[in-house]
């Protein structure tokens, strides 16, 4: 009686499109900013300081809310133009937006007493902002086909 040997398997490795990776770093990104948002109101005080008009020592006006809303829309909308942009505008976008990012993640420690937690908030972000430059620079470059012409003058695409 022959007894069945175990088989190993190995796991397919799928290789995931750079316009996926973008998308979902993005979208990590923009996650990250709502949960340290959303747990920093259950920092003592921060409840009681916007019942009064104020957050990060600014006082709430719809001016204040329309600069938060546009700076969360800038991660919000790289999600979107990550799947469309073509490539060449793609890449040069995300490391454009990206580098300028890494300020605004930076800025939520300023002045915190939460130090560990904002501390750690911030370097998740910029754990992400660094995984997407990395993402479009080594964004990878596929061979140009070039273009010559025949002795019939007709083009000829080289093969």
């Amino acid at each position: 009686m022959r007894t069945r040997q175990p088989t190993t398997t190995t796991l397919e490795e799928q290789r995931i499109p750079v316009r996926a990776k973008l998308a979902a770093a993005w979208t990590s990104l923009v996650l990250l900013y709502a949960y340290v948002d959303i747990l920093g109101f259950f920092n003592p005080g921060v409840i009681k300081d916007i019942e009064a008009g104020v957050v990060f020592e600014f006082d709430i006006s719809p001016t204040l809310f329309a600069v938060f809303l546009a700076l969360m829309a800038i991660p919000i909308f790289m999600v979107v133009l990550s799947t469309t942009l073509p490539a060449r505008a793609n890449r040069t976008t995300n490391l454009i937006v990206a580098s300028v990012q890494v300020p605004f993640a930076a800025f939520a420690a300023v002045g915190e007493s939460w130090r560990y937690f904002y501390g750690l908030g911030v370097a998740l972000e910029l754990i992400v902002l660094a995984f997407i430059l990395r993402y479009a620079w080594t964004w990878p470059r596929t061979a140009q086909a070039t273009m010559a012409t025949g002795p019939d003058r007709e083009t000829v695409r080289s093969q």
